[in-house]
């Protein structure tokens, strides 16, 4: 990291070498014999742009919140689907689905699971997640900060023995 970085670009950089020394350290999802050769994960370059403060369109009330997420073994995982955000990605608008784990009225953060145009090709295939903070403006609307340099890959993608959710089909807004 060089001292001449921009203040968002050195908060990305201090979070990624923070989650390198925890997966160094044997805190990961690394194997035990993996760890002496283990210099860092592979990132993208911290981009301002792919960070967006977007609306939480909560579910109607009359909806059930409750949702079954395939998982990479074949297994299920029932979170709370909590609604949906609208990026503004290039190439148009896309809706994400926000989850959060069941019985949990106000979160501090939300779960965006979501493969992209990378997946399989530079990141992990069966895609990757985000942890959301939950915000609100000034008419206490909620706002969610969908920031993609935060985006990491599920711990299945480093080894087998995990299961991982695996992000819904989404569509185009």
């Amino acid at each position: 990291m060089t001292s001449n970085a921009d203040p968002y670009s050195q908060a990305v950089q201090e979070f990624r070498s923070r989650k390198d020394a925890h997966f160094k350290a044997g805190q990961g999802p690394l194997e035990p014999a993996a760890l002496p050769d283990f210099t860092g994960l592979s990132y993208f370059a911290p981009d301002p742009a792919w960070t967006f403060t977007v609306p939480l369109e909560p579910l109607p009330q009359d909806a059930s919140a409750e949702f079954i997420l395939q998982t990479n073994t074949g297994e299920t995982r029932t979170m709370a689907r909590y609604g949906r955000v609208q990026v503004p990605l290039p190439g148009g608008e896309h809706s994400l689905s926000v989850f959060t784990p069941l019985g949990e009225e106000a979160p501090a953060r939300v779960f965006i699971p979501f493969r992209d145009a990378t997946s399989g090709q530079e990141t992990y295939g069966a895609g990757r997640y985000l942890d959301a903070p939950v915000g609100r403006d000034s008419d206490g609307g909620l706002l969610v900060n969908v920031d993609f340099n935060m985006a990491y890959h599920p711990y299945c993608a480093y080894g087998d023995g995990w299961t991982c959710p695996l992000p819904p089909r989404e569509r185009a807004a």
